[in-house]
C-alpha cells in the first residue's frame, strides 16, 4: 500500500511540475507574441524575436540568428544576430539583467535596435551573410527553406556542414534550426545555440522554438505586407519614383542622420529644359512618356545609396547621402551629360533639337542645416543653370 501510495505522490508531484513548466512556457510566448503585436515595423519584429529566442526569461538560447527569404532578389538573406560575443560579455550582460531584474518588455525597449546594430560584431556578420536560393550547395539555409523542416545538429551530425557559411561564423558543436511560416510558405529562418553555455539542446528546447517561429513567421508576413502598402503610398504613379510627400519626409531624415554622424549630404533639383513647348505642342500624354523614361534613366545610372524623388511637374529630386560638392557635381554632370545623348523622341520641336536639363546643387553643412535651407539653395542654384542658357549644372 504504502509504494502505491509512493507512486501516487511522485505522479502527482511530476505533474504539478509538468503543469508548471507548461504555465511558465504559455506565459513566455503570450508575453513574446503580445510584443510583436506593438508593432509592423520589420526590424523591431525581428529584435522582438530574437530577443525572446536568447532572453534568460524567454527560450534561454545563449545566441540566435535570423534570415529572410527574399524571393524576389532570389536570396536567403542575413537580417539579425543577437547574442555574446565571448563569455565575458555573456556573464556581463546577463549579470546586468538579473541585478536589474529585467522582464522581457525592460529587455525589448532597453537594448535597441539601433544600439545592437552598431556595437555588435556578431549582428554584422550575419547581415553580411546572403545565399542564392538557387545554389545547388547543400547549404543548411537552402536544406531547411526547400524542407520546410526544423533540424537539430549535434556533436555526432555537424562536422558534415563544417564549410557551411553559418557553421564558419557560428563555430559551435550543437545547434538547432526552425522555419518560419505564413500560410505554409518559408518566408524566415532561426539559427540558435548554447555556445557559452554548452547545455544541450532539448525536445522542450526545440518545441518551445518551433511554437515561436509559428507566430514569428505571421507576424513577419504581416510586417512584409504593411511595408508594401506603406511603400505604394509614397510612390509616385507615374515615374515610379518616391513622391513629393516622401522627398520631404526621406530629406529631413537624411539631413538628421548627417548631423549626427558628422558626414556630408548633397541635394540635386533637376528640371527639364522648355518642358512647356514639348507638353504644349505634342500633348501632355507624350510629355508624361518623357518623364517616364526620364525617371528610369535616373533611377539606373544612380547609386544604390541614393534617393531619386519625384518634385512635382517636371523636376525631379536626388538626396546623396555621404557626399560632399565635388563628388556630387561630377555625379550630376554624368546624369545630364546622359540624359543630353538619349533620344527621347520628338527632340527636333525643342529649341536646341535636344531634351537636356538644368540642375541645382545644395550641399549640409555649407549651403544650409535644415531641409528647407538645402531645397531653398537648390532651387536658386537650379534658377542660375536656367538663367546661364539650360543644359548646366550649378553648385
Amino acid at each position: 500500500m504504502s509504494e502505491e501510495l509512493s507512486k501516487i505522490k511522485y505522479d502527482l508531484e511530476r505533474g504539478m511540475q509538468e503543469l508548471e513548466r507548461t504555465k511558465v512556457e504559455l506565459s513566455i510566448l503570450y508575453e513574446i507574441s503580445n510584443a510583436m503585436r506593438t508593432t509592423l515595423k520589420l526590424d523591431e519584429i525581428l529584435y522582438i524575436i530574437l530577443t525572446g529566442v536568447t532572453a534568460h526569461m524567454g527560450l534561454g538560447f545563449n545566441r540566435a540568428m535570423l534570415f529572410l527569404v527574399n524571393e524576389k532578389d532570389g536570396i536567403i538573406e542575413g537580417k539579425m544576430g543577437i547574442g555574446p560575443e565571448s563569455h565575458e560579455e555573456a556573464n556581463r550582460v546577463w549579470w546586468s539583467i538579473e541585478q536589474q531584474k529585467m522582464d522581457m518588455d525592460d529587455l525589448i525597449n532597453t537594448y535597441t535596435i539601433s544600439q545592437h546594430s552598431q556595437v555588435s560584431g556578431f549582428n554584422r556578420q550575419v547581415q553580411h551573410l546572403k545565399i542564392s536560393i538557387h545554389d545547388k550547395k547543400d547549404s543548411l539555409l537552402n536544406l531547411v527553406a526547400t524542407d520546410g523542416m526544423p533540424l537539430h545538429l549535434t556533436r555526432e551530425t555537424i562536422h558534415n556542414y563544417a564549410q557551411d557559411p553559418v557553421i564558419q561564423i557560428l563555430k559551435t558543436d550543437e545547434l538547432v534550426i526552425v522555419p518560419l511560416k505564413a500560410k505554409d510558405k518559408v518566408n524566415g529562418i532561426i539559427f540558435a545555440d548554447n555556445f557559452i553555455t554548452r547545455k544541450p539542446i532539448t525536445k522542450d528546447n526545440q518545441r518551445m522554438l518551433i511554437m515561436l517561429a509559428n507566430q514569428a513567421g505571421l507576424a513577419i508576413e504581416n510586417s512584409q505586407l504593411y511595408e508594401k502598402t506603406a511603400t505604394r503610398a509614397n510612390i509616385d504613379s507615374l515615374t515610379d519614383l518616391w513622391n513629393h510627400g516622401y522627398f520631404q519626409y526621406l530629406l529631413s531624415m537624411q539631413v538628421e542622420k548627417s548631423k549626427a554622424t558628422s558626414t556630408p549630404l548633397t541635394l540635386v533639383l533637376l528640371d527639364i529644359d522648355d518642358f512647356k513647348i514639348y507638353n504644349d505642342s505634342l500633348g501632355h500624354q507624350t510629355g508624361d512618356k518623357i518623364l517616364k523614361e526620364l525617371a528610369l534613366i535616373l533611377k539606373n545610372q544612380s547609386r544604390k545609396m541614393d534617393y531619386v524623388c519625384r518634385y512635382g511637374g517636371e523636376e525631379f529630386a536626388i538626396i546623396l547621402p555621404k557626399t560632399d560638392k565635388k563628388e556630387a557635381f561630377l555625379i550630376a554632370e554624368r546624369l545630364r551629360e546622359n540624359i543630353e545623348k538619349h533620344h527621347l523622341g520628338h527632340q527636333e520641336i525643342l529649341p536646341n533639337k535636344l531634351i537636356t536639363v538644368s540642375l541645382g546643387l545644395s550641399t549640409f553643412p555649407e549651403d544650409g542645416n535644415t531641409s528647407t535651407e538645402l531645397i531653398s539653395h537648390s532651387d536658386k542654384m537650379l534658377y542660375e543653370a536656367k538663367h546661364a542658357g539650360k543644359n548646366k549644372t550649378c553648385s
